[in-house]
């Protein structure tokens, strides 16, 4: 998220003009997304695994919280991918680029919100060991 963040997208905006620049971004993100879910499989079967065998019921307070702050961040971007990234999708298929720039204008503050969050996960399992 932090690529995207603050290098792909400032500097897709400094250097290419519409209709490239919607165009460039949803490219990018359709390579970006399924390494995403990969992502979300390989967090929930290993943290799945490591709360195992500590044992549920003692596992430390800050790893719940990064649990239930991991599982609203896999929800926000199941709503990104089914959503937002879906009328992309349909508009750039019907070369509506105005619909996509607005598509993915939407993305972005749920992304912030994202990474936003993660760093909140991080900082509370810190915290609450």
């Amino acid at each position: 998220m932090a690529f995207i963040l603050f290098a792909m997208r400032p500097t897709a905006f400094a250097l290419l003009q519409p209709p490239v620049r919607p165009q460039f971004i949803l490219a990018t993100l359709q390579r970006f997304f399924p390494l995403v879910w990969l992502s979300i499989g390989v967090i929930l079967v290993t943290g799945g695994i490591i709360m195992g065998q500590v044992g549920f019921a003692r596992a430390p307070v800050g790893w719940y919280a990064m649990l239930g702050i991991g599982l609203v961040m896999m929800a926000i971007f199941a709503h990104i991918y089914f959503a937002p990234f879906r009328r992309a999708r349909l508009a750039a298929s019907g070369q509506d680029w105005p619909a996509l720039g607005r598509a993915l204008e939407q993305i972005h503050p749920l992304v912030v919100l994202n990474f936003t969050l993660g760093w909140i996960a991080i900082a509370l399992v810190l915290l609450w060991q």
